[in-house]
Order: C-alpha cells, then structure tokens, then sequence
C-alpha cells in the first residue's frame, strides 16, 4: 500500500488566481480547487501545481545570488519554439537566452509572478527506423 498518493508543488505569490491561469493555459489543464488563499490546478498530463496567496511575496532573482531559486519547474516540451510561444504570449519572460550547456536543449523563463521555470526539449524515446 502506498502511503503518499501524490505530490503538489505550491508556489507562493501575491496573486494565486492570475497565477494559476497562466499555468492552466500552459500546461492546457484545468482548475481542481480554489479558496480565498490558494488555488490549485492540473496539467492535462496529470501534474499538479497550487498558488498560495502571500501578500509579502517577493519574487526570486535568480539567475542573481541575492535571492535564492526558491523553487524551479522543469516543463517538458516537444518543441522549444513553439513552447516559448506560448509562455511569452501568456505574460512569461525570457530570462535565460543563451545555449544551455549540457545533453539537453532548454530555455529559462519567470512566470507573470517572477517564478523561474525551464522549457526542456523532452527527447524521443522511438527507436530509430531504417
């Protein structure tokens, strides 16, 4: 028998509804619960996130050192271009521009609330024809 069902990543910020729809819209889910102080969401492929209302909320500054990372998404994608997109036309911002060094192809943005999250080309697992 499993103890822990399932996991939820609850990102705080200021404004959990607004939050939650780009998210929704990105992750092309739907909405699961909703209070004065948080909101939850799940992404069509099952993934859950929540927002936490903190009127103090401050976002990171990462890349920079004075505020840690605090928190980091890594979204699955199988095409960068058309992933980026959508987060920019959904109020996300490009934050890392250059070639990511390493086996994977990603790109990293903030959401409208300044959270950072990486765009991961998600590789092919078919075997090779011919």
């Amino acid at each position: 028998m499993t103890l822990v069902k399932t996991a939820v990543v609850i990102l705080d910020c200021a404004e959990p509804e607004k939050l939650a729809e780009f998210y929704k819209k990105l992750l092309e889910g739907e909405l699961t619960e909703a209070s004065a102080n948080l909101v939850e969401i799940r992404g069509a492929d099952g993934v859950r996130l929540a927002f936490r209302r903190d009127v103090n909320a401050t976002p990171p500054s990462w890349p920079r050192p004075e505020n840690s990372l605090q928190a980091h998404l890594d979204l699955l994608v199988e095409d960068l271009d058309e992933a980026e997109r959508r987060v920019v036309g959904l109020g996300g911002r490009p934050i890392e521009t250059r070639d990511a060094a390493g086996p994977y192809e990603e790109r990293g943005y903030s959401d409208p609330a300044g959270h950072s999250f990486t765009l991961r080309l998600n590789p092919t697992t078919a075997p090779k024809q011919g």
